[in-house]
């Protein structure tokens, strides 16, 4: 579960987050695409373009220089939920590059495919953030995507993130 609580420092407009309902995207996928995703092994880069960036950054301003260059995970690409048992989709555009024993190339369609309809407008919600604001989510079965819409304002965000348990 992550917690988000900002500060005082927000800008006159923009930065909203959006949420999206991991479990929902999935519940609503055809069963045939749910019993092949079911049995796919995503593979996760920390170097995918997408998020290059943001580790470049924060390795600038501090992170442990003997990090490594690039973390792979391999997970599910459907995750049950351990309390609740729900199945929730378990890739995302800024991480998952392919699926084992699949290149990127035969991946692509049906990972593209797969960020699109995650992010559909009936799975997410979106957040407008005040001083004082405060969300809890759970990672497990949700994504959130910050909108990057506030150029030349500060937008000042503070973070929890409690220790997780290992996606199956």
């Amino acid at each position: 579960m992550s917690v988000y609580g900002c500060s005082s420092q927000m800008p006159p407009y923009g930065g909203d987050t959006l949420f999206a309902n991991m479990c929902l995207a999935y519940e609503s996928l055809s069963p045939g695409l749910r019993r092949l995703l079911d049995g796919l092994i995503a593979v996760n880069s920390s170097a995918k373009a997408d998020t290059t960036k943001t580790r470049e950054d924060r390795m600038r301003d501090g992170a442990n220089p003997d990090a490594r260059k690039e973390y792979v995970a391999e997970h599910p690409a459907v995750r049950t939920h351990p309390e609740t048992g729900s199945k929730a989709l378990y890739v995302n555009s800024g991480h998952t590059v392919r699926f084992k024993d699949m290149t990127e190339e035969e991946s692509a369609p049906l990972l593209n495919f797969l960020f699109a309809h995650q992010a559909r407008p009936e799975f997410t919600c979106r957040f407008r953030w005040e001083a004082g604001s405060l969300a809890f989510w759970d990672n497990r079965c949700a994504q959130h995507n910050p909108i990057n819409d506030y150029h030349g304002f500060r937008r000042a965000m503070h973070r929890v993130t409690l220790a997780g348990d290992t996606p199956r």
